[in-house]
């Protein structure tokens, strides 16, 4: 069975940090895109981060810009995000999503086009509050 499941939201105070992590079974991240998204209360889900397959390719949404950092451990199958000064407009519920095998999709179109997203996890709730 097909999963993804996200782990490593909660509660953190304005200019805190978390990792979130995606891990997968039933499919490896190896020649896949891969990305997080997040859907606030009221707006629509969208691209926060994605790592293409081609060059290393990454994207990331000008509001995360020099504070969210995507990256992944094919071996042990699993993808990271790591939010550092964690702004109150951050708390959503956070999503990996992964393309199918083989994708050539980049990074920026991973993000934009949930059409690349063939797969997703359950989400994870992250809070920024004091």
């Amino acid at each position: 069975q097909l999963q993804l499941v996200e782990s490593g939201g909660g509660l953190v105070q304005p200019g805190g940090s978390l990792r979130l992590s995606c891990s997968a079974s039933g499919l490896t991240f190896n020649y896949r895109a891969i990305g997080w998204f997040r859907q606030a209360p009221g707006k629509e889900r969208e691209g926060v981060s994605c790592s293409g397959t081609i060059g290393g390719s990454t994207y990331y949404v000008e509001s995360v810009k020099g504070r969210f950092t995507i990256s992944r451990d094919n071996a042990k199958n699993t993808v990271y995000l790591q939010m550092n000064s964690l702004k109150p407009e951050a708390t959503a519920v956070y999503y990996c999503a992964a393309s199918r095998q083989g994708s050539t999709a980049p990074a920026q179109d991973m993000c934009r086009s949930r059409r690349e997203s063939n797969y997703w996890g359950q989400g994870t709730q992250v809070t920024v509050s004091s």
